[in-house]
């Protein structure tokens, strides 16, 4: 990232917004108002569909391109934004990283530059590195949207909104509820956007649960969060339950970070475990998950959790997004 970025006075949350203030990029959640989350929400469960039934189709992005430049493996994020796209009537084009000139030595920039004169309308972009998704917002035409699908251990907005729309169709509201995330808080991406989200929505209480090793920057995360080590506490009366991925290669390998059978047992979310919450608690989870280490395996399969309605929201809110960036390019051009 240039040294001249980093310091920038257009922050990233100033970056997303038109002059006249509607979402161009979706870079970050900080920098978003309650009534924009809501908007994008309500957008979002338009559409929803019910298993079994026809998916919804629309034409708002007919001769629009879209190109999901994905520099770090995914597969749900990168197969709802495939499919959101081309039900919203775009033309998809899908970079593959082992063969894409970034990989010969061509610099991003100029990769941008090239898919952008074969008029490429939308950059949704994964990457290991953070700060790629804004340095690439601050360098496109002014009428290019980017949309983070997942920025180092900084951001995972679509990701974050996908996760409300799931809390409010299950529970009705998000305002006053009792969250638990449990886990890898450090390196977690949706770990900080949803929290951020949650924040802003004015969740009842935020509890992070995480071995010391793995606790977050608190700098990183809502002032008032409730920081924890001990799940039991984390849990007690908490009405979402959160469970991250951990990476099997820092179990047992990080100081403070026990073995696979010590982490299920002090920080797996059982069933057990889940008497402690509120009667009527959700589960969730962002996948991938490792079952019988972060989370029982029949509890990610119970009737209380929302994994698999997380997955289904994951493409309504990623066609909410791209309809709603798209709309503003067009009244750019007005």
């Amino acid at each position: 990232m240039p040294e001249s970025e980093k310091n920038n006075t257009v922050d990233d949350a100033q970056l997303q917004f038109t002059p006249s203030g509607q979402l161009k990029h979706l870079l970050t959640i900080r920098g978003l108002a309650r009534e924009q989350i809501v908007e994008l929400l309500d957008r979002s469960q338009e559409f929803v569909i019910a298993e079994g039934e026809a998916v919804v189709r629309s034409t708002a992005l007919r001769g629009r391109t879209v190109a999901n430049l994905f520099f770090e493996p995914s597969t749900r994020t990168r197969a709802s934004f495939d499919l959101s796209a081309k039900r919203l009537g775009a033309d998809v084009l899908n970079l593959d990283v082992n063969t894409s000139s970034r990989k010969k030595g061509e610099s991003i920039l100029d990769m941008i530059y090239t898919l952008q004169a074969m008029q490429v309308d939308v950059f949704v972009v994964r990457d290991a590195e953070a700060g790629v998704p804004a340095h690439i917002a601050r360098h496109v035409s002014n009428f290019v949207s980017v949309l983070n699908a997942g920025e180092s251990h900084v951001s995972h907005p679509t990701q974050a909104l996908l996760d409300l729309l799931t809390i409010r169709q299950r529970k009705g509201k998000i305002e006053n509820l009792h969250v638990a995330i449990v886990g890898d808080i450090a390196h977690s991406r949706v770990a900080r956007s949803v929290s951020e989200a949650l924040a802003t929505m004015g969740v009842g209480s935020l509890r992070l649960v995480s071995p010391k090793a793995l606790a977050p920057d608190i700098h990183a995360f809502p002032e008032d969060a409730i920081v924890t080590e001990d799940l039991d506490e984390g849990i007690a009366g908490a009405d979402v339950v959160m469970a991250l991925r951990i990476q099997r290669e820092r179990i047992g390998s990080l100081d403070g970070v026990p073995g696979v059978d010590e982490y299920f047992s002090a920080y797996g979310v059982s069933h057990k475990r889940m008497q402690l919450a509120a009667p009527d608690a959700i589960v969730m989870h962002p996948g991938p998950m490792n079952r019988g280490i972060e989370i029982e395996s029949s509890l990610a399969d119970s009737p209380c959790s929302v994994i698999r309605d997380q997955v289904r929201n994951g493409v309504a809110v990623r066609m909410a997004v791209l309809s709603t960036v798209v709309k503003s390019l067009e009244d750019l051009h007005k």
